[in-house]
């Protein structure tokens, strides 16, 4: 959750009765907690409609609210899944009082530096001990999660299944392609679309399943020493915006990290952190056993097919994001979105360009982008 000195409403301005609500939560906590109201400042916002507010105690710490003003609201979620994950070891937000009816939550502040500023400033001044130092934490932290035995248990989370990844796809057709570029396919096209479906489904549906964060990215990881207090011994990273965590294929969360919506890196440098993850999920059994129960999965035995099978789903994740990122612009009024597209497009090319078998996909990208397929593309 990123710092800001900007005072803060708890709402909208204009949803009076929602402030209000807030202010008649809020005030009996004010004095068990210690709270001072006129310090609420805008702490970050997300793609939802959900807000986080800091607000300092009278010890002169501060917390954070979240307002989840949605109908129906994700803070049972979150309030779940967080268990579940402190249950894991994971460092997670200590919560202290929260209301699922109206959509609020009082919490721990995991501080004001996301992995994404920590990355960046490592990538700007070429200082790769830094950034491989925090990968590796994140690394640890998501093995950790992976291989818990309360969270891989049945019923603990909901399937990534195939009606999930194939309602995932299609916001990239209706807001990305509909609505953003005002492309009707054609009947070939659209061959080209149900194999590229079919093909990333088989990939995810293939893979061993492990405990999925679903958005295991640097901006909801922030940088928490160990000495952290209340860090339970977890220390880095903190683990934010997790309440969509889902029982899904063990190369999504890894590969969320190395290839994110707002930083880039060379393949070499992803490359590295994918093996020492891969042997790490080795060593933990995440890629378990056949269904005879005899052999390892394939994957456990070649990396060249773990990184196939990374980039594919992976892949998955970007083509939604490119129609989430569309849909916030036309539907909900945030551009700025927007501005990160090409390096969506970019990710993209790039593996389609790699697999013979998503040369369809390569064309229906060229329709849409191309100046990617003309000029190249770069991803920094």
């Amino acid at each position: 959750m990123t710092a800001s000195a900007t005072p803060a409403s708890p709402s909208h301005a204009s949803d009076a009765d929602r402030a209000a609500l807030f202010e008649s939560w809020l005030a009996p906590l004010a004095s068990r907690h210690g709270l001072r109201p006129d310090t609420l400042t805008a702490a970050s916002s997300d793609a939802s409609a959900r807000r986080y507010l800091r607000i300092a105690t009278d010890t002169g710490a501060t917390l954070i609210v979240m307002d989840d003003p949605a109908r129906p609201n994700q803070v049972a979620r979150f309030v779940e899944v967080g268990a579940l994950m402190a249950g894991c070891g994971l460092h997670v937000p200590r919560l202290l009082a929260h209301d699922a009816a109206l959509g609020f939550a009082l919490m721990e502040d995991l501080g004001s530096r996301p992995y994404l500023d920590a990355l960046l400033d490592a990538q700007r001044n070429a200082d790769m001990p830094a950034a491989n130092a925090l990968m590796r934490d994140a690394t640890d932290t998501l093995l950790r999660w992976q291989s818990c035995a309360a969270a891989r248990a049945d019923g603990a989370l909901p399937p990534f299944d195939d009606a999930f990844v194939r309602r995932e796809l299609q916001i990239f057709v209706d807001w990305c392609v509909q609505a953003h570029h005002g492309k009707q396919w054609n009947d070939t096209q659209q061959a080209y679309w149900d194999r590229t479906v079919a093909l990333l489904s088989a990939n995810i549906a293939g893979q061993p399943r492990v405990p999925m964060h679903r958005d295991y990215m640097p901006r909801n990881l922030m940088v928490c020493p160990a000495g952290t207090p209340d860090a339970g011994g977890a220390g880095n990273p903190g683990v934010l915006d997790f309440q969509d965590a889902v029982l899904g294929p063990v190369t999504y969360d890894i590969a969320s990290l190395l290839r994110d919506a707002f930083i880039s890196w060379e393949e070499s440098e992803e490359l590295d952190w994918a093996v020492r993850y891969w042997e790490g999920a080795r060593r933990a059994g995440l890629f378990g056993l056949d269904p005879s129960g005899e052999d390892p999965h394939e994957m456990a035995l070649d990396f060249g097919l773990f990184w196939r099978a990374l980039e594919w789903t992976v892949l998955q994740r970007h083509l939604k994001i490119l129609g989430i990122f569309c849909r916030l612009k036309h539907r909900d009024g945030k551009p700025h979105y927007a501005e990160d597209l090409p390096r969506f497009y970019a990710y993209v090319v790039k593996t389609a360009t790699r697999y013979i078998e998503l040369k369809p996909l390569l064309r229906l990208i060229e329709d849409l982008q191309p100046q990617l397929l003309q000029t190249g593309f770069t991803l920094r």
